[in-house]
């Protein structure tokens, strides 16, 4: 059986809740490709918002070594991984604040709709008119049965605003459809793993079964007894997969499928964003061990996000440090110690990509993940969105690392281009197609 379909009714048809067959399904014996054949290649875009300090953040392009400043050491144990591409600009224009454009444009490269979503002292506007990279890439991967997952994409987010609107929103599904992510940590696990009373509904139901297939096979022709050996033999595999699970869980230092040990009762507020970052960031890095996906956005709050990091002693809100000016020596500092944080973000996502092995084991999960880091803007207090950020940290790609491009000035829609044909889906434009030149940028690989 090499249907997604036809194995999820064959399970509930065997007697499993549907919630335990959609869990079931996720699992590689099910997916009809094992760890060691699938194509190693995936995606992470982690967002942090309202710009940086580009004479601390940005390194010295065509350099003959990565010379970090002081916002990306610690991305050092990194260096031979990354790679800067300064000179990329989102130049949508038409409705919306700079905020709000560089938010709902980031990914999908097109305009916003006219809309009442009123922001700062321009237009107002709607949600974006087009469908954004990471949805992108997983409708073609997902097309592809040698490259499906049990998602396709999974959107994590830390401390996102309940309410729905264009800041808070940066994967898009298609025009006028923003996708919501899973800030809630607990509720993301439920996702990945189901609820555990579904968990272990499934285990008990299967053991069940095997006992059935053995005296129904006395009853049936040899062909048939073929046919329900192969159920049987994928009923097992199911074992083996919850077995091995519930062995790991226990253990915080297992790689590959351990199912991550969350601690309980962690509020979603302000001085607990560290802890739901790192919370979010194990189950990402599991998701991708368990190949549950190989596309994911992990956006940190939202544009014009204002966390207050009292952890870095710093009792204003983010965005409203981002609009003092550069002589506010005090300001100015503390801007540099947030983004320094969320450099510190990236640094341990890599960090635990690159201590989990490839499943298969070809190497590491870093070998074949890139992060991209990126930003609504380029600077806060000037609101411009040239030299966007665009870092990338990881061997996914295949691009040649351990660098710091200039590109000038080129629309970012070029390098929503680069990233399609670099996962090895070619397109000639995306997005707005007046900017989308001649196609994707040179000097990557």
């Amino acid at each position: 059986m090499t249907n997604l379909a036809t194995r999820r009714e064959f399970l509930i048809r065997s007697g499993v809740s549907a919630a335990a067959a959609n869990w079931a399904l996720g699992l590689p014996s099910l997916l009809g490709h094992s760890a060691t054949n699938r194509p190693k290649q995936r995606l992470i875009i982690l967002f942090s918002p309202n710009g940086v300090i580009p004479k601390h953040f940005w390194p010295d392009p065509d350099s003959e070594s990565l010379e970090l400043k002081r916002i990306l050491q610690p991305l050092a144990p990194f260096q031979d991984q990354l790679l800067t591409a300064h000179g990329v600009c989102n130049r949508i224009k038409g409705d919306g604040d700079g905020h709000m454009r560089g938010m709902g444009c980031l990914l999908t490269g097109i305009e916003l709709f006219p809309g009442d979503i009123q922001g700062g002292s321009d237009t107002p506007a709607g949600w974006s008119q087009g469908i954004s990279i990471d949805q992108f890439l997983k409708n073609r991967l997902q097309a592809d049965e040698a490259t499906q997952t049990r998602f396709g994409s999974l959107e994590f987010g830390v401390m996102v605003p309940e309410r729905a609107d264009i800041w808070t929103r940066m994967s898009y599904a298609g025009p006028n459809q923003p996708v919501a992510p899973i800030d809630n940590p607990y509720r993301m696990f439920d996702k990945l793993y189901g609820k555990s009373e579904n968990r272990a509904l499934l285990a008990s139901v299967l053991d069940d079964l095997t006992d059935d297939f053995q005296q129904v096979e006395k009853l049936i022709s040899a062909e048939d007894r073929r046919l329900l050996r192969d159920h049987v033999e994928m009923v097992r595999e199911v074992e083996r997969e919850l077995q091995t699970e519930r062995k790991r869980s226990g253990d915080a230092a297992a790689a590959g499928h351990a199912v991550p040990q969350l601690p309980p009762n962690v509020k979603e507020e302000n001085d607990n964003l560290p802890l739901i970052c790192r919370m979010q960031m194990d189950m990402l890095v599991s998701s991708l061990a368990a190949d549950f996906t190989r596309v994911a956005t992990f956006q940190i709050t939202n544009s014009v996000g204002q966390p207050r990091m009292k952890w870095l002693d710093i009792e204003e809100g983010h965005h409203t440090l981002s609009h003092e000016p550069d002589s506010n020596e005090k300001a100015y500092e503390k801007l540099i110690q947030i983004n320094t944080w969320y450099c510190e973000q990236v640094a341990y996502l890599a960090r635990r990509l690159r201590e989990t092995p490839e499943p298969g084991g070809d190497g590491n999960l870093l070998d074949h993940t890139t992060i991209l880091w990126t930003n609504e803007l380029g600077k806060g207090n000037s609101h411009t969105r040239n030299n966007i950020p665009f870092l990338f940290v990881g061997g996914g790609l295949g691009w040649k690392t351990g660098r710091a491009l200039d590109f000038g000035s080129v629309p970012h829609n070029r390098m929503l281009i680069s990233l399609c044909q670099a996962m090895g889906q070619p397109v000639d434009s995306f997005g707005n197609p007046d900017f989308c030149g001649d196609g994707g940028l040179t000097g990557l690989a």
